[in-house]
């Protein structure tokens, strides 16, 4: 935090220094790289497509290839637009210098700042995890994230964590929801780390197997939930209703399977910390270069605040100028903390109103605020302009509470949007170009059984929030009989 730009120097220094005299540094000349502004003319900008000949050959047991010390973890996550599921190299640099280093920032922030702390008197219960063992390579593993980082955690870290890890580990999780339902009900239980939609469905689990409503009743040492993943926004209101306790902290981190990017710091702060000394050098692509072939990048010190940014990442994994495919805007740059606002490819720009995902989580809170609803998931797909009918967007919305006024929530929503973004306030002056938002109530349980249909249950998979095109809505739409009538 005192001195960002040293520990970013530094952590290019140990990079360039490591990967020097791998496969990917010697086709790249690292050792003719002595400063950032080498690096970013040798090395051109990757994405998952393009480092995958080299990943694949290293779950095949191929080593010095990317990284310089053996590689025997993959990380599994969502797949790109040719690849159902994608394979994060885990070094044992990137598990214990970046994860882990970063999940102890993380929990000595929370002390700090929480001096009565019982945090370690209880256990935490970590929500999430598959593991399989890799077929293609005795030696190599993978799993998702949270199950690699399980798998290497150290005694010590196993002996405050719920549950066992045959349970925590189990693949099929409409079955691992009632192992660790009825695993944990007797633990004592002081903190939780999960997505929230997976976390919402074990807390509604406990409660059927207790009989209780109130998640502190049956853990009444809870005091910290850890989340991340998605925006929180949306299911804010939903754990108020669950844990009814004013003394439980909500900490919100940024963690993927290509690095731990950053944490809350301090119990009120919407904003993230920017981890800068756990083995990951940034560069920004501006907005202005989105879209484009070879974008340009921004290094740390160049970021301004209050603007969009592409995240490009260089890390101790083996990932060398890396698009995450995640957008930050920068609130502060004494210290740099940021906010995550969306994805670089799920937006709607269908008409020129550039939609991103913090705008369209921001208006379905506020919806919710004034309506009294509360929503368990969303999406949102244009509506295509055609002879017969205007352009607009489409929200498909499962709710797990309804408005009171479905014509209040869809016109608050509307007003949020258009003041939250100028693009589509002038898109939606005068009804032009933009209808008012279209909302499709769904039943309970449709966007779980859409993602089982796609064997895409567990935390590491989301329901995509925006999209340019109709694909997912249609796919749900034709799934089966999913719109639920509004009740008044």
């Amino acid at each position: 935090m005192d001195y960002p730009l040293d520990a970013q120097q530094k952590v290019f220094q140990q990079l360039i220094l490591a990967g020097k005299d791998t496969e990917w540094g010697k086709k790249h000349d690292y050792h003719e790289i002595r400063y950032a502004e080498d690096f970013r003319r040798q090395v051109p900008l990757q994405d998952y497509d393009s480092l995958k000949p080299y990943i694949h050959r290293m779950m095949d047991g191929e080593q010095n290839i990317l990284w310089n010390t053996p590689v025997k973890w993959f990380s599994k996550s969502s797949g790109t637009t040719s690849d159902k599921s994608k394979f994060i190299p885990m070094t044992a640099e990137s598990i214990e210098d970046c994860h882990y280093h970063g999940a102890i920032d993380l929990l000595s922030a929370y002390c700090h700042a929480n001096p009565q702390t019982k945090l370690l008197s209880g256990k935490g219960l970590i929500v999430g995890g598959s593991h399989q063992i890799n077929p293609l390579n005795k030696n190599a593993a993978y799993g998702d994230l949270s199950a690699v980082l399980l798998q290497n955690m150290s005694f010590f870290a196993q002996w405050y964590r719920t549950p066992d890890l045959s349970i925590a580990l189990m693949d099929d999780w409409e079955k691992k929801l009632d192992a660790l339902a009825n695993s944990t009900i007797q633990e004592d239980v002081t903190n939780i780390s999960g997505v929230p939609t997976w976390t919402i469905l074990l807390i509604k689990r406990i409660f059927e197997l207790t009989g209780k409503t109130n998640l502190s009743d049956v853990w009444p040492n809870l005091e910290l939930y850890i989340h991340g993943g998605v925006s929180f926004k949306p299911y804010r209101e939903e754990f108020k209703t669950m844990i009814r306790n004013n003394h439980v902290h909500y900490y919100e981190t940024y963690n993927a399977s290509e690095g731990f990017f950053g944490f809350q710091y301090g119990l009120t702060d919407d904003d993230l910390l920017l981890h800068l000394s756990n083995g990951i050098f940034y560069e920004f692509i501006p907005a202005s270069e989105f879209g484009k072939d070879n974008p340009a990048t921004v290094y740390l010190h160049e970021v301004v605040t209050g603007q969009n940014y592409g995240l490009v990442i260089s890390t101790n994994g083996g990932l060398w100028r890396y698009v995450v495919g995640d957008t930050v805007r920068f609130t502060s740059v004494r210290p740099y903390k940021i906010q995550v606002t969306g994805r670089l490819k799920h937006f709607i720009n269908a008409f020129g109103e550039e939609v991103i995902v913090d705008n369209s989580d921001r208006a379905i809170a506020e919806a919710c605020r004034v309506s009294g609803a509360v929503v368990n998931d969303y999406t949102v797909a244009p509506i295509y302009l055609t002879m017969h009918q205007r352009g607009g967007h489409e929200w498909l919305i499962e709710f797990s509470k309804q408005p009171g006024d479905l014509e209040l929530f869809t016109n608050v929503l509307d007003e949020t949007l258009r003041s939250v973004n100028s693009d589509y306030d002038a898109k939606r002056s005068h009804d032009i170009a933009l209808q008012p938002p279209v909302i499709r109530l769904l039943k309970p349980n449709t966007f779980y059984n859409w993602l089982k249909s796609k064997g895409k249950l567990g935390g590491q998979h989301k329901v995509p929030r925006l999209s340019n095109d109709r694909s997912y809505v249609e796919e749900i739409l034709s799934s089966g009989h999913e719109e639920v009538a509004f009740q008044n």
